[in-house]
């Protein structure tokens, strides 16, 4: 009976991940905010300039199946993106997600007003395109930059 019950839990479980992603192929909310500490801590060490190198390698540390580092500037401009380089210098600011709201805006009052937070906003998965629920997890790192890694849910 328990093993029908684990493998019942198991398919269910399952059924409602798109094809293609995995619960193994995606990043936890512990991992999230390890990576973003992780990536403080090499950021104290090493400085922008090599860090944000680092953090935009897409085959580097910094990058583990769904979860990547993401640096803006307090403006919304795009300090460091571990998924896509063409975000890079671009002020993001106004980017709403598929609900229409503006989550670097809530990600940059998240830092300013508790220093630490999750945003929880929709947007396409890299593997499967399809729109999910998505949550951020930001740091602020002083009082012009934070770093924050997501999660897809």
């Amino acid at each position: 009976m328990k093993k029908f019950l684990f493998w019942a839990a198991l398919a269910f479980s399952t059924a409602f991940l798109p094809v293609g992603a995995s619960a193994a192929e995606r990043g936890t909310a512990e991992e999230a905010s390890a990576l973003v500490k992780k990536g403080i801590a090499y950021l104290k060490a090493n400085g922008p300039e090599k860090s944000y190198a680092a953090f935009n390698d897409p085959q580097g540390q910094f990058v583990d199946r769904d979860l990547y580092l993401f640096v803006f500037d307090m403006s919304g401009k795009t300090m460091a993106h571990g998924a896509n380089k063409k975000l890079l210098d671009k002020n993001l600011i106004d980017l709403k997600d598929a609900d229409g709201k503006a989550f670097i805006k809530e990600f940059i009052d998240v830092a300013n007003k508790k220093g630490q937070g999750w945003v929880d906003y929709k947007w396409p998965h890299p593997v499967t395109k399809a729109i999910e629920h998505k949550s951020s997890y930001v740091e602020k790192l002083n009082d012009n930059t934070f770093i924050g890694v997501g999660i897809y849910k």
